[in-house]
């Protein structure tokens, strides 16, 4: 059962307009309009865990969907539950682009945010 929850809860994972913007250019250059953003946790990094990002064609029935303006982003169950009310966001500067996550679970961050410890 693929569970959609709602972006506006606390408890819930935030989609900014600008990372599913981000995300919906994408999707186009890819011309695939099934392809989801799948955010996932993985060991590793110099702080423990590490963010990672790819697209999937499709939701595992454990998989929480967040949905924003039109473009999907699936979590598995594991990261789901380190990422809870983290906000996904796409940022441009001067060093580049990138997703971002920012994450109240975390303790502490490596210095370029790619990493995290609980």
């Amino acid at each position: 059962m693929i569970e959609t929850v709602d972006p506006n809860l606390e408890s819930s994972m935030i989609f900014t307009e600008s990372a599913a913007a981000k995300v919906r250019t994408l999707i186009e250059e890819e011309e695939n309009e099934s392809l989801k953003l799948r955010v996932f946790i993985t060991g590793g990094g110099c702080a423990g865990f590490s963010y990672g990002f790819t697209f999937d064609e499709s939701a595992a029935d454990d998989d929480t969907v967040v949905e924003r303006d039109g473009v999907t982003m699936v979590v598995d169950p594991m990261s789901y539950q380190y990422l809870a009310g983290s906000e996904v966001d796409f940022k441009e500067g001067l060093q580049g682009s990138q997703f971002v996550i920012n994450n109240p679970n975390a303790t502490t961050t490596c210095g370029c945010g790619s990493s995290f410890s609980i």
